[in-house]
């Protein structure tokens, strides 16, 4: 079952925006952004894994041993529109971790299983 959140005006918007050449509102991109990790996060409960989207979001998930104070030592961050083409699908995992888009570390840092949503 999908979430709503995948499917939100937000999402759209900024796609369309991007598709465009065009640069998303930036409360509209953040919207976004926060919108697809939220679905990340209900789709792979847990939290072993941070996952950043600086500026805009960030949350903890996949099954695994918890992480409760510092740095947590498994982390996957990118930017916004590598985060966008990920969870949508328009871009797969093998290629952005090949150009250097994703930047992650850790033992549990591998999202390929869980994207696009």
């Amino acid at each position: 079952m999908s979430s709503p959140h995948i499917k939100s005006t937000a999402v759209a918007a900024v796609l369309t925006a991007l598709d465009e050449g065009r640069v998303p509102d930036r409360s509209v991109y953040r919207e976004a952004v926060r919108a697809l990790l939220t679905a990340l996060a209900e789709r792979a409960p847990g939290r072993s894994v941070e996952v950043r989207v600086p500026p805009y979001g960030a949350v903890q998930c996949l099954p695994g041993p918890r992480h409760t104070r510092g740095t947590p030592p498994n982390v996957v961050e990118m930017d916004p529109a590598t985060w966008l083409g990920l969870a949508t699908g328009r871009l797969s995992w093998p290629q952005a971790i090949t150009e250097g888009r994703v930047r992650v570390s850790g033992t549990r840092a591998d999202l390929s299983g869980y994207l696009p949503l």
